[in-house]
C-alpha cells in the first residue's frame, strides 16, 4: 500500500437505466483522485442500448469488463467483482448513483492516517429523478467503537460509499448471498474478526431512490431475511436477547405491517438523518 493504488468495483444488470449507468461511471472517471482500475461485472444479459455503453468503456484500458452468462444476483456479482480487482484497496460503486468528486481522495486520506483500518465509508444523500432534488440523507457513525455499537441496531455502513482492503474482506469469506442484506452480513463478520471500521463525516455519494426502494425494504421475505440476520447476531453474542426481541418487533412493524407509503415517510424522516 505504499502508492495507494486502488480499484473500483461496479455491477450492472439488464434492469439498470443506461443513462444512469453512464452518469455513475462518469462520476468515477472524474474524481480528484483517480483509480487505476475500474472493474465492471455485467450480471447476465443486458439490452442493446446498455451494452453499447459498456462496449464503449471496454475500449479504455482502465476498464476490466467481466460478463456473467446469467443474472446471478448482487451477492455473487459483488464477489466476482472483488475477485477480479488487481489492487489491495477496492472501492464499491453502484450503477445508478453519483460519487462526489473528491470521494476517493477523502477515503485514501483516511487510510493514510490510520494504516490499521480495514474499511472506510461515509454519508449519503438521496435524490429522486434529478440529482439536485435531495429528499433525504443517511448519516452514519464515524469511529470504530461507535460503528460497532450502532451495528447492534442497524447497518452501520452505507455500502455504496465503502472502500476496503480486499484481503480483509476475503479473510471473512467475502460477499455471501443474503437477500438484501449481504453487506450487513459482511460487516458483522468483519466485526467478529476484530477488523477496524471508519466513516468520514462527509457526503460521499448521492444515491438515486424512489418508491420502489421502499417496496424492496418491505414484505415478508425482506422481514424473514432481517430476522435471520438478527438470529445470527444473537448466536454470535453481538446482541443480547432483549435487543434481539426489540429489533425483530420493530422490523415486523416496519416491513410487514406498515403500508409502503407510510414506510417511505418513516425512512425519510426518521431512519435517515
Amino acid at each position: 500500500m505504499t502508492d495507494f493504488k486502488f480499484s473500483v468495483s461496479m455491477c450492472v444488470y439488464g434492469g439498470d437505466d443506461p443513462s444512469w449507468f453512464r452518469c455513475a461511471v462518469e462520476s468515477v472517471k472524474n474524481q480528484s483522485l483517480l483509480p487505476n482500475e475500474i472493474v465492471i461485472v455485467v450480471d447476465g444479459p443486458v439490452p442493446e442500448k446498455l451494452d453499447r455503453i459498456i462496449k464503449e468503456y471496454e475500449k479504455d484500458d482502465i476498464f476490466k469488463i467481466i460478463r456473467l452468462g446469467r443474472n446471478s444476483g448482487h451477492g455473487v456479482a459483488r464477489r466476482v467483482g472483488l475477485e477480479n480487482c488487481s489492487n489491495e484497496l477496492v472501492a464499491l460503486m453502484d450503477a445508478d448513483d453519483i460519487s462526489v468528486s473528491d470521494r476517493f481522495e477523502k477515503q485514501i486520506a483516511r487510510f493514510k492516517e490510520d494504516g490499521e483500518l480495514d474499511i472506510v465509508g461515509g454519508n449519503i444523500t438521496e435524490f429522486v429523478d434529478d440529482e439536485s432534488n435531495i429528499v433525504g440523507k443517511r448519516i452514519v457513525p464515524e469511529t470504530d467503537s461507535e460503528i460497532k455499537e450502532y451495528m447492534k441496531k442497524r447497518c452501520p455502513m452505507n455500502q455504496v460509499t465503502v472502500m476496503f482492503k480486499k484481503e480483509s474482506v476475503q479473510d471473512v469469506g467475502g460477499y455471501i448471498d443474503w437477500f438484501c442484506e449481504e453487506d450487513y452480513y459482511l460487516w458483522l463478520r468483519m466485526a467478529l474478526n476484530n477488523m477496524k471500521f471508519s466513516n468520514v463525516s462527509d457526503i460521499l455519494v448521492n444515491v438515486r431512490v424512489g418508491k420502489e426502494m421502499y417496496n424492496r425494504r418491505g414484505g415478508i421475505r425482506y422481514f424473514l431475511s432481517e430476522a435471520k440476520l438478527q438470529r445470527f447476531m444473537l448466536s454470535n453474542k453481538i446482541i443480547r436477547f432483549d435487543t434481539y426481541l426489540i429489533n425483530v418487533i420493530e422490523r415486523l412493524i416496519l416491513q410487514v405491517l406498515m403500508p409502503n407509503k407510510l414506510r417511505g415517510y418513516i425512512f425519510q424522516k426518521f431512519a435517515r438523518s
